[in-house]
């Protein structure tokens, strides 16, 4: 798998570490099981803080798509259908991207949302 972050960018690195994870999950390149680097070890390969790293794969911890375990590491979720759900977060993370760049406030977002899914 493929980490790449550009520190020149307006997306927080640890999100751009998540988004790394769920573009390899959504293309197939990574599977359920497989293991991510160390923390330690993606953060020094890619001259970044170990704490940054620590909050990309903890936004992938709350998405449900990897597992962090103590003295195992991180693990994508073993049996999951996490590539369709890693596309999913990666497209909503889009729209989010779209609603900040056009200015709309998190609570005009969600209720646009909300009008989303209140729609049959």
């Amino acid at each position: 798998m493929l980490f790449r972050v550009d520190p020149a960018s307006a997306v927080p690195l640890g999100d751009q570490i998540a988004a790394c994870v769920r573009g390899a999950l959504a293309d197939g390149s990574a599977a359920p099981g497989e293991r991510l680097p160390a923390a330690r070890e993606l953060a020094d390969s890619l001259g970044v803080n170990v704490h940054t790293v620590l909050r990309g794969y903890q936004r992938l911890r709350e998405e449900g798509l990897i597992e962090l375990r103590r003295g195992r590491g991180a693990v994508i979720v073993p049996g999951a259908p996490v590539g369709a759900r890693a596309h999913l977060a990666e497209r909503v993370r889009s729209v989010v991207t779209e609603a900040r760049t056009l200015g709309l406030t998190d609570d005009e977002l969600l209720t646009l949302v909300r009008g989303a899914l209140s729609t049959p």
